[in-house]
């Protein structure tokens, strides 16, 4: 299962009237981080839309020395916590959520991550996107924007989505595994300039007119339909786009919001869900048209002051997930029409990404922690919080644990920092049964409340 890789802006995430909030404005100041993605003004916009796509093939010697960060001097420092993880003293005791390990290789902070079978894809601010298997790092690819914002893998491919508005496909070498190659573009360079021969195929930009096909602003969330025929791309110019994953063409752009569009999930269902900067989450329902399809406007599910930063839906459709920069998580129940559900109340700061793994919801914040929440027939509650990532949790992705046994509901979960690692956590649907005390994170502890005791962790660090 893939999760919440990518699923927030920028310096751009909050739209000026949240300033009037708290919280929202204090993680917008935090947010003019060194080695945050804030230095992309709107006004670079233009930038992004050469007069042809002729993005070149990736270079295949991808490795690059590592890069030097900022990180005492950016304002994340001020949540940094000194304080050791505990380390197991008694390897007969089991817990049902404890750190596997951290990966670490420092060239950039981690923006996007996905997970298939045992390998697992992370992207950074840097130009290359890195392969894990076993924990050690198997292969990697590069491309030529930098800032992987997001990443979804099906039907054989992996798709990535980038800072310059474009979204990049890779397929895996059939003679070598560990060979990753580019297999194209989107929007494809020979639908460029077929459509760049219309004037009406242009809409109006910030500051020229555009081809519809292409985003114009970075894209910050990639969504495969259930059936992985068709691609979404979610992007900060206001609009998602559709493609059909078989030729590559985009089939619709959609106007979806007034504001940046930060998130999209779609679900089994045939329903796409968008998530704003503007405030507001929108559903839209796909439905056939003649030999094609189209997508439809149905209905908005909140309309808030702050913006809504990301997205989840769970397996079977019966939950939608929403978090926002004030910290919370609101969902609704698509048996009850998609009707307001609760806010489930764990985070001090922004919500930056949300996964499910089967009964379970894993929401990252700017905070630094992870909030375990348990979903059962009548309500939701936070089994545990993992802490150990000393900077924003950026991404989140869940994978079935493949050594729990038939009666066990276990998973790997990845979460992925701006402090530049990613972390393997082994996550039970069942309560924690041996904990110091039960997590305090939900009141004004500090963010290292709720820390498991006895969480093993290794690191594995690449120069």
């Amino acid at each position: 299962m893939v999760g919440g890789g990518g699923s927030s802006r920028g310096h751009r995430v909050f739209s000026d009237h949240n300033n009037n909030n708290t919280k929202a404005g204090a993680f917008n100041k935090l947010n003019k981080s060194p080695f945050d993605d804030s230095h992309i003004s709107s006004g670079a916009a233009n930038t992004f839309l050469p007069l042809m796509d002729t993005d070149p093939d990736p270079d295949p010697s991808f490795f690059e020395p590592a890069s030097t960060s900022p990180f005492t001097k950016s304002p994340w420092s001020s949540h940094l916590n000194s304080d050791p993880l505990p380390s197991a003293t008694d390897g007969s005791s089991f817990l049902p959520n404890i750190l596997m390990g951290s990966l670490v290789r420092e060239e950039g902070h981690i923006y996007s991550l996905a997970a298939s079978g045992d390998l697992l894809y992370t992207g950074s601010d840097s130009k290359n996107i890195r392969v894990w298997k076993n924990h050690k790092e198997f292969s990697g690819f590069k491309s030529n924007s930098g800032l992987v914002k997001s990443i979804v893998i099906g039907g054989g491919k992996i798709f990535t989505g980038h800072q310059d508005g474009k979204v990049r496909v890779w397929k895996v070498s059939s003679r070598d595994p560990s060979v990753h190659k580019r297999v194209g573009t989107l929007p494809t360079l020979s639908d460029y300039i077929k459509c760049s021969m219309k004037p009406s195929n242009y809409v109006e930009g910030r500051r020229r007119r555009n081809l519809w096909i292409k985003h114009f602003d970075a894209i910050s969330s990639l969504s495969l339909s259930e059936d992985q025929s068709f691609l979404y791309s979610a992007s900060w110019d206001k609009t998602f786009k559709v493609w059909r994953v078989s030729d590559s063409k985009c089939l619709e752009s959609i106007q979806a919001h007034d504001d940046a569009v930060n998130t999209l999930v779609s679900s089994i269902d045939g329903l796409v869900y968008t998530g704003s900067a503007d405030g507001s989450v929108k559903v839209w329902r796909r439905e056939l048209q003649g030999k094609g399809t189209k997508h439809f406007f149905s209905q908005t599910l909140v309309k808030q002051e702050c913006a809504v930063t990301a997205l989840a839906v769970n397996d079977d459709a019966t939950f939608v997930y929403c978090g926002s920069s004030d910290g919370v998580v609101n969902f609704w129940e698509r048996e009850k029409s998609l009707s307001h559900g609760g806010a489930l109340r764990g985070h001090k700061l922004a919500i930056l990404c949300l996964a499910t793994a089967g009964r379970l919801l894993l929401s990252g914040s700017a905070d630094m922690g992870i909030c375990v929440w348990q979903r059962t027939a009548s309500e939701h509650s936070c089994l545990s919080v993992l802490t150990g990532h000393t900077g924003p949790v950026k991404c989140l992705a869940a994978e079935k644990d493949s050594e729990a046994g038939e009666s066990e509901r276990r998973w790997i979960v990845y979460s992925g920092s701006l402090d530049k690692s990613v972390k393997m956590w082994r996550v039970s649907e069942q309560p924690p049964a041996v904990v110091q005390s039960p997590p305090s994170f939900l009141t004004d502890s500090s963010p290292t409340a709720g820390l498991l005791v006895n969480a093993p962790s290794f690191v594995i660090r690449e120069q």
